[in-house]
């Protein structure tokens, strides 16, 4: 019965009433906080919003008086309400998990915000505006480390912060201080504002160890010293810190970005990260088996630290490259990792489906007494709370569920933290001994080695030279575990005694950078792949050993399941380009790099029987292509003095690339037109094509991409570099030699003003289509391959070139353009750039040569260019013994005979 006179407490909403069961803390703060029921009944229906919080500091500082004395109890009210709301929300209301870390990652966005702005104001009212020698008014850059960066805030968590400012310099008031002691005050003041326990509590544990130097160094840094301090002293671990960096307060939030980015991201693929990621983890397991706690559901085995560190290593490893994995929350990392090859969508769903999960937990066990908490309870009566809290009957069903989702987190951090060389093998005893030059030979000729004296003089060497005894000891060990990988992986292939010498020249030109030995030492499907690829093609393993970064490509097995996008990879690398506009170095390595990617996945397709030659040099000729288009503008604006916004400019593409048979060493056989008339443009036009020259044939460090051929040009190498279309027409029509109409057969439009294109097609076509003397065309075109023939056709009948001799490819592209340039006048069809096999057909079909003839010389020309192509990929010669070619060669001389009769 309640007393006379008294009012009786207004009955609690039901998630209210729900929410309070389960959680101690709520029922405190209800009991203790008269106004708490009443805020929570009218805000419990939907997300607070940061204006929602901005609204109630303001309310409070109102009641409090304002002024520095009510920053402390309206911030800590704030945090109370904002609390109870989310666990109302959460065991009542089922919020979803982004809504509670969201919500306590604004709470603690506005407090530091508030109390920046109050503790900052009285300060500057006292010592005057901190500044800079040139008097620009410096600001305290506030970084969010941790679950507070990445906006994954749990309910009871403490706030890992950093505080820096950008320059150094004094106050401008009339009590000057240093900037540094300025913004030491402000950080200290802002750390009691939070940290600081009080009659309401407080905020936020607030942890400053992440600084530079933790606890021992300085509560605040300059720009100058924080750079200083990646340069000289960041470890391992404050790069994997650092990735969830984000600036909470200040506005040169940018400066602090991209001085932090390249200690975080590398430049290159950064392999080297898992190991110390490993040892990093293998400190953490070491201090939970100290203090017993297993059951803890961060830190224990398959908790919530492991799905991260999965996250974060691959961010590490490929973020330098992949802007995109530089984002920060722990599931929008996992989500990008299935497109990318790194993880399969299945392992991805469970992992995210654990991390979910876990994090509910870990809220549930921190609602109960606001603890920072992450232990399974011991008390029965806190389990069944805990399993209540997160839909279970009991808590041995919940336990069954969570055991089942810590031992997935478990095998997929094995999978991807495994260290694959604690293992023995059985060949560590051949390499560690290799100078055992007897013992190594027997042992490689039991693994089949044809030569294996050979390849043991060789491990020998490489084991005594001063190169591989004065590696640092970290990388020596990944490379002692790496090689009897290798000599083993070798044994397996055909040809293994190459194989080998090609993957020991690959070893040599990385065997100082632990980043590639720990991707191959770390993934043995990659080490696999290598060995295949170095078994099947010597310029592919020349290919490799020159450029090591495509060792990633290694790992991803859909480059053999998918074709190329090239309308994809254009938009990609034209926005990655602009993004590092103006670094002009940047741009060309990142060209060249994602250039030899895409060559090297056509490259592990075509080795694998996916592609025929002509697809292949589709693929190689369109991305040719594409990197003519994107290196134009990227040279004109380079260029001082342009008198137009856009070049009216266009490169023309003659022989492989003209065709589209371009191969993978192909040179680019390329012409430069104008169409301006402006007197300028000559000198202009000339600077762009040199520049456009040298940036595809320089060699960065990231190596080249194409040499060129410019000597096509009108007039040769004593013409113009760059010719007007009028000019070009003149002279293809008035002074032109008859080879060089045989080029124009095979050039098109590759990059460039598009117009220019379309005008260069129709002087193309009015050239090709100009009446001619058969009997003068035949005995040019003659006269011409017999002088080809007696340079470069093989001079015996022991081998057969498969270029120059008669019945060779030459003879088909010659008939080709003997047919082109006498009939194009009555059959404009032959004009078509549609290549050879096609022009074939069109011929046949026109009754110029006999069709059936035509048909068999188009499969003569595709198998002598597969033969062609085949030599190729082991830097051999293009001859062949005569009787492998002799099926395709005698349809190729009964055409010839045919067109020229003889």
């Amino acid at each position: 019965m309640s007393a006379p006179n008294s009012v009786p407490a207004p009955a609690l909403p039901p998630a209210v009433a729900q929410a309070r069961r389960l959680s101690r803390y709520l029922a405190r703060m209800l009991d203790s906080q008269p106004w708490l029921a009443e805020a929570l009944a009218a805000s419990i229906e939907r997300p607070l919003a940061e204006a929602d919080l901005q609204r109630f500091v303001a309310a409070r500082e109102v009641l409090y008086g304002g002024g520095d004395g009510a920053l402390r109890p309206a911030l800590r009210q704030l945090r109370m309400w904002t609390l109870c709301h989310l666990i109302v929300r959460d065991l009542a209301l089922g919020a979803p998990l982004a809504e509670v870390t969201e919500t306590m990652t604004l709470l603690a966005e506005v407090a530091l915000r508030h109390a920046h702005d109050v503790l900052r104001g009285a300060l500057v009212e006292r010592y005057g505006q901190p500044l800079s020698p040139t008097g620009w008014e410096q600001e305290l850059l506030v970084v969010g480390m941790g679950k507070l960066g990445g906006r994954e805030l749990n309910v009871s968590s403490d706030i890992d912060l950093i505080f820096i400012y950008p320059e150094d310099g004094d106050t401008g008031g009339r009590k000057s201080i240093s900037n540094y002691e300025f913004f030491e005050k402000l950080g200290k003041q802002l750390i009691q504002a939070l940290a600081e326990i009080t009659e309401h509590g407080q905020v936020f544990r607030v942890d400053m160890r992440l600084r530079p130097n933790g606890d021992s160094g300085p509560l605040v840094c300059c720009f100058d010293m924080l750079e200083n301090y990646f340069v000289t002293q960041g470890r391992e671990w404050e790069r994997y810190a650092w990735i969830k960096a984000r600036v909470m307060l200040g506005e040169r939030w940018p400066e602090l970005e991209q001085l932090a980015r390249p200690f975080v991201f590398r430049k290159y693929l950064d392999f080297g990260a898992i190991n110390a990621m490993r040892e990093l983890h293998a400190q953490i397991r070491r201090e939970v088996a100290r203090r017993e706690r297993a059951n803890n559901v961060k830190l224990g085995p398959g908790g919530i630290r492991e799905i991260e560190f999965i996250a974060q290593v691959f961010q590490l490893i490929r973020g330098g490259r992949d802007t995109a994995l530089q984002v920060r929350p722990t599931l929008k990392v996992l989500a990008l990792l299935p497109e990318r090859g790194i993880l399969s969508e299945e392992a991805v769903t469970e992992l995210s489906t654990a991390y979910v999960f876990l994090r509910r937990l870990e809220h549930r066990l921190q609602y109960l007494d606001d603890a920072q908490t992450h232990d399974l309870p011991e008390r029965d009566e806190d389990r069944a709370l805990i399993a209540e809290g997160m839909g279970f009957a009991d808590y041995t069903a919940l336990l069954e569920v969570l055991d089942a989702h810590r031992e997935v987190v478990s095998r997929h951090f094995d999978s991807v933290f495994g260290d694959p060389s604690e293992e023995d093998h059985s060949l560590d005893a051949t390499w560690a001994n290799a100078r055992d030059t007897e013992a190594a030979t027997n042992a490689l000729g039991e693994l089949g080695y044809r030569h294996p004296r050979a390849a043991a003089e060789r491990l020998a060497a490489m084991h005594a030279s001063p190169r591989y005894r004065q590696l640092p000891n970290n990388i020596k060990s990944r490379f002692d575990a790496l090689m009897p990988r290798v000599l083993e992986a070798a044994a397996t292939t055909p040809g293994a005694d190459d194989t080998l010498a090609r993957m020991l020249d690959l070893l040599d030109a990385i065997g100082r950078r632990g980043a590639y030995l720990a991707l191959l030492q770390q993934y043995p499907q990659a080490l696999r792949r290598v060995a295949d690829l170095m078994s099947a093609s010597r310029w592919g393993a020349q290919f490799l050993t020159r450029h090591p970064i495509l060792l990633d490509e290694m790992l991803d097995a859909r480059n053999l399941d998918n074709a190329p996008d090239w309308k994809t990879f254009r938009a990609s690398l034209s926005e990655e380009l602009e993004t590092l506009e103006p670094d002009m170095e940047r741009q060309m390595d990142l060209m060249r790099e994602r250039h030899h990617a895409q060559v090297f996945r056509l490259l592990t397709q075509d080795l694998a029987g996916l592609l025929t030659v002509e697809k292949l040099a589709d693929h190689l000729s369109e991305l040719a292509d594409i990197v003519l288009d994107l290196t134009l503008p990227l040279c004109w604006r380079r260029i001082k003095i342009r008198h137009r916004e856009e070049p009216g400019f266009a490169v023309i593409s003659y022989g492989k690339l003209g065709g589209k048979e371009l191969g993978y060493a192909s040179d680019l056989d390329i012409v430069f037109l104008y169409d301006d008339e402006a007197a300028e443009a000559p000198e202009v036009y000339t600077r762009l094509a040199q520049r456009v020259s040298t940036w595809l044939s320089s060699q960065t460090a990231a190596g080249q991409l194409f040499e060129t051929d410019l000597r096509l040009r009108p007039n040769g190498e004593s013409g113009l570099l760059v010719s007007s279309l009028e000019s070009f027409r003149s002279y293809q029509r008035e002074s032109a030699w008859v080879w060089e109409h045989q080029a124009l057969t095979r050039a098109r439009f590759s990059a460039g003003d598009r117009a220019i294109g379309e005008a260069f097609e129709r002087i193309r076509c009015e050239v090709l289509c100009m009446r001619r003397d058969l009997a003068s065309l035949r005995a040019e075109v003659l006269a011409m391959r017999h002088k080809m023939r007696d340079a470069h056709g093989s001079k015996g009948e022991e081998v057969f070139d498969l270029k120059h001799d008669a019945g060779g490819l030459i003879d088909v592209e010659f008939l080709i353009q003997y047919l082109v340039l006498g009939h194009s006048h009555d059959h404009p069809r032959l004009t078509g750039n549609l290549g050879n096999i096609a022009l074939l057909r069109i011929a046949g079909e026109l009754g110029l040569i006999p069709a059936d003839l035509a048909a068999a010389c188009a499969d003569s020309y595709r198998e002598l260019r597969r033969l062609q192509h085949r030599q190729r990929l082991n830097e051999r010669p293009s001859r062949v013994a005569p009787d492998e070619a002799a099926a395709a060669r005698e349809p190729v001389r009964a055409l010839w005979r045919a067109g020229f009769g003889g």
